[in-house]
């Protein structure tokens, strides 16, 4: 299988699957000499861990990570880094009735076709616990950013009907509610939505937002690796992720002109000029480079698919047949999908840092004269 690798330098490489012994991640390219210890990137794990809220799959994984290779004595060594989870709460058992039967908005049927074969157990490879190596990946990544002073913060901007608009953002309370909204009282609201769906052995989606703060202009490449392209492909990697904005996105395009371009000004500072913009319509990104703003993304997260209903479906032997989804599923897994957008975003712009070292003479003079 290939397309497990994501990067230029600083890449990423995750393997394992849901219902096998372990999940894990390989980082090439992490710099030697970055402080880095496991509880760093437990306390990335921690927050897509299943079982911590009555929103969440109660699959019973402590999701404890191993550090296997590349740190040396709390700093990392500059060779490959090799992250392990072990699975500890597999019951295949819940999947055995769709060994022969194609899953409604899974992966079974192309993978089917594509492989010959497919993993049913929680969908294998193409489970959304896949993700685990991503989000020990953005922890290395998230590490390396904040020593350059840029810190990247995703969050549930909406579930279902239920949106927090920016004028009710209160950042403080993210952390107060399970389904990491900035508005307690919004999320008071999706949390009896979710309920009501829970109830009706349905599921929903909603939006993650992303703020990334701190980046240097001219991140990105002008043609095809365009820091909006390589967010995106990083972005719709994530399995339920369908859509992904930056920026006004689909907005911009009920806009005109004179209302959507940013208008630029000279600020003085102790170090100089510096240029600004009075608004932020791009998000970030002016012809696919950083422009020192604040980098908005939001991603689409479609409903969870494995729900409880009775739904139409055809078996392996091309017969109509009907299902029903058993096992442990999560009513709705933005909550849980907040830290993997993050550090989707993180990797890439880690890699992007890394890439523009080379873009100047004088950047080269400094490491080399």
């Amino acid at each position: 299988m290939s397309g497990s690798t994501f990067g230029k330098i600083f890449r990423i490489t995750t393997w394992g699957e849901s219902h096998g012994p372990g999940i894990g991640v390989v980082i090439d390219g992490c710099p030697a000499g970055l402080p880095l210890s496991e509880s760093v990137i437990q306390a990335f794990l921690d927050r897509r861990r299943p079982g911590q809220s009555k929103y969440t799959t109660k699959r019973n994984e402590s999701d404890t990570v191993e550090i296997l290779s590349g740190i040396f004595e709390g700093i990392t060594t500059g060779t490959p880094i090799s992250l392990l989870v072990r699975n500890q709460d597999q019951r295949s058992r819940d999947y055995g009735n769709i060994a022969t039967l194609y899953r409604p908005g899974h992966a079974d049927y192309p993978f089917t076709e594509k492989y010959g074969f497919r993993d049913y157990r929680g969908g294998g490879r193409s489970s959304g616990r896949e993700t685990i190596g991503r989000v020990a990946a953005g922890a290395v990544a998230s590490s390396l950013l904040k020593e350059l002073g840029i810190t990247v913060r995703a969050y549930t901007k909406a579930i279902g009907p239920y949106i927090v608009e920016e004028s009710d953002y209160h950042y403080t309370e993210i952390q107060e509610n399970s389904l990491y909204m900035p508005d307690n009282r919004t999320a008071g609201q999706a949390q009896e939505y979710i309920a009501s769906l829970m109830a009706d052995r349905d599921s929903c989606g909603g939006v993650i937002e992303c703020i990334a703060e701190g980046l240097p202009a001219g991140l990105g490449e002008p043609v095809f690796d365009k820091l909006d392209a390589l967010l995106a492909q990083a972005v719709m990697s994530i399995g339920a992720v369908k859509g992904v904005e930056i920026g006004d996105g689909f907005l911009a395009s009920k806009s005109v002109g004179s209302k959507n371009n940013d208008p630029f000004f000279s600020e003085n500072t102790s170090s100089g000029p510096v240029i600004r913009k009075s608004s932020n319509h791009a998000g970030g990104s002016l012809g696919g480079m950083s422009d020192g703003s604040p980098l908005i993304l939001r991603a689409a997260v479609k409903p969870t698919s494995s729900i409880a209903k009775t739904q139409h479906t055809v078996n392996t032997s091309g017969e109509n047949a009907e299902i029903q989804v058993l096992g442990r599923h999560d009513p709705v897994i933005v909550p849980r999908a907040v830290v993997v957008v993050e550090s989707m975003i993180a990797v890439t712009i880690a890699d992007l840092l890394l890439q523009n070292m080379s873009a100047r003479m004088d950047n080269i003079k400094k490491i080399y004269t």
